[in-house]
């Protein structure tokens, strides 16, 4: 996922945009994994892990976000999409060997907040998101990121965030849904959004799948 909008409580509210290779298969939300009963994601095929997990028993979520750093060793290297499941389940950040990941922001939220943990592949940081509207992306909580310039204001002054992000799919950098071919002929783009909140007595999770022609 590369881009995630918070917005404190209560409720406190998660909106999520995920960008990947639009040929990496992938699944809708459900309760994927037996492993961590009643927890809710959609699922990618090719790792099992997810980009961003709820919890709606303890009221928890967490996302996953790539970040930028120094990659792990090749014959070490463990998906990142375990890290969400992990950190949703145990209401914690996971006890992992971290220089087995790539680097990545994971936030973790409750009805009383949410609290960012950024590993840059030498160094764990932590900070708690302040209070009102938040945009995290690739570069962590980045001001000058032309997407934060661009969209972080409306966010914060929309009363709600029923409808989705509005636009056509682009590669300009403010744009916050993404379509770009790569060099190699494949595409990375918008795949999905996905709008949590959470209040002390409920949860709610809702994936909208943002392309209508994928083979299912």
């Amino acid at each position: 996922m590369c881009t995630l909008v918070v917005r404190t409580g209560p409720p406190l509210t998660l909106l999520g945009v995920r960008d990947e290779i639009t040929d990496r298969p992938w699944e809708g939300a459900g309760e994927h994994w037996p492993e961590y009963p009643g927890v809710i994601g959609g699922r990618d095929l090719k790792a099992g892990g997810t980009w961003l997990a709820v919890l709606p028993a303890a009221r928890r979520a967490a996302a996953l976000l790539n970040a930028y750093g120094a990659a792990a060793p090749e014959a070490v290297r463990r998906s990142r999409g375990d890290l969400a499941l992990r950190a949703v389940a145990a209401g914690t950040f996971p006890d992992v060997d971290l220089t087995r990941y790539d680097p990545f922001h994971l936030v973790l939220a409750g009805p009383s907040g949410a609290r960012l943990h950024t590993w840059d592949g030498e160094r764990l940081a932590a900070t708690a998101l302040p209070d009102g509207t938040s945009m995290v992306v690739n570069s962590g909580l980045d001001p000058a990121h032309p997407r934060v310039q661009a969209h972080l204001p409306r966010f914060a002054a929309a009363a709600g965030w029923d409808a989705l992000p509005e636009g056509e799919h682009s590669g300009d950098p403010a744009a916050l849904l993404v379509r770009r071919e790569l060099p190699d002929g494949r595409v990375f783009a918008s795949l999905s959004v996905m709008r949590v909140t959470l209040a002390d007595e409920s949860a709610t999770y809702q994936l909208t799948d943002l392309t209508a022609d994928r083979d299912r």
